[in-house]
Parts: structure tokens; C-alpha cells; sequence
């Protein structure tokens, strides 16, 4: 059974979604940098080996970032292009819910929560 959402509140969602995932790529680079520290006063290779495991996984969230931004923007698009074709009450108008994408936010969000748990248990072992 489908859903079907008001284009306002799906617009709504994709902003506060596109909001989010700006401040997880902010929070990434904060993030690099802790590691960074960690790196220049630590070279046992214990260290060196989750500092690359870390970079790897930052490089993996900021490649995930992008895709769910990009495909968060052409659902967007989709809600736009449906507007302009005819834009009589809009505001009113219903939309197949985004349940999918709504999934793979609520999945990444959690991974990057995950993510940023074993930093922070890393960097207190190591600074």
C-alpha cells in the first residue's frame, strides 16, 4: 500500500534532510582534525592502524553524503517539475511518500552515530 504525502511536507523533510547532512559533513572534517591531532603525537602502529581505519570510514561517509544529497536533490527536482507542470493548489496536491529515502537517511544517521561512538572511545584512549 502507498502513502501519499502533501509536496510541502515531502519539501520539507528533503530540507531538513539536505540540512542535516551538511552539518555531518561539517562534523566529519571536525572530526579529521581530532584525528590529525591524534596522529602527530601518537606513532605506535596500533594507532596508525585505526587512524587509517578512521580516514577510510570518513572517506565512505563523505562518498555517502554526496549520493544521498544528490539523489535527495532529484526527488526534489521531481516535486519541482511537478509543480511547474501544474501548479493549481500545489499546496494541496499528494506525492508517493519517500519512504525509501527516508530509510536511507534513518540508516546513515545511525551508521555516522556509530562512527562518531568509536572515535570518541578512540580518541579518549589515545590523546
Amino acid at each position: 500500500m502507498s502513502t501519499q504525502k502533501h509536496l510541502t511536507e515531502l519539501h520539507a523533510e528533503h530540507k531538513e534532510w539536505l540540512n542535516k547532512l551538511s552539518f555531518y559533513k561539517d562534523d566529519l572534517t571536525v572530526m579529521q582534525s581530532r584525528l590529525d591531532e591524534v596522529a602527530t603525537k601518537n606513532s605506535s602502529k596500533d594507532a596508525l592502524v585505526m587512524i587509517e581505519h578512521f580516514q577510510n570510514q570518513f572517506k565512505i561517509q563523505n562518498e555517502q553524503i554526496d549520493i544521498l544529497k544528490h539523489d535527495i536533490n532529484q526527488h526534489s527536482a521531481n516535486i519541482e517539475s511537478s509543480i511547474s507542470n501544474n501548479p493549481v493548489a500545489s499546496d494541496h496536491r499528494t506525492m508517493e511518500d519517500h519512504a525509501p529515502e527516508r530509510e536511507r537517511m534513518e540508516r546513515f544517521e545511525e551508521l555516522f552515530a556509530s562512527l562518531r561512538k568509536d572515535l570518541f572511545g578512540f580518541l579518549a584512549k589515545w590523546m
